[in-house]
């Protein structure tokens, strides 16, 4: 049993990142739809926002894998 649970405990780091990071794209998406709602001429630019913000939470699976 304890043999189980050290090598789950083991990665878990990377399991959190790996389920948090699609909430987090998530909400990015939901907010950058909302702005372009109520100012659609804003659109090129919270477009490229939300692209390195999504860039950038994607990076945190890959920081929690290589330096975990």
């Amino acid at each position: 049993m304890f043999d189980i649970l050290a090598e789950i405990t083991g990665k878990i780091h990377v399991a959190a990142a790996a389920l948090a990071v699609p909430v987090g794209i998530g909400l990015i998406g939901l907010k950058a739809c909302e702005s372009v709602g109520r100012n659609p001429e804003a659109a090129t630019k919270v477009l490229v926002q939300s692209i390195i913000a999504m860039a950038f939470a994607e990076a945190i699976v890959f920081f929690a894998i290589f330096l975990g």
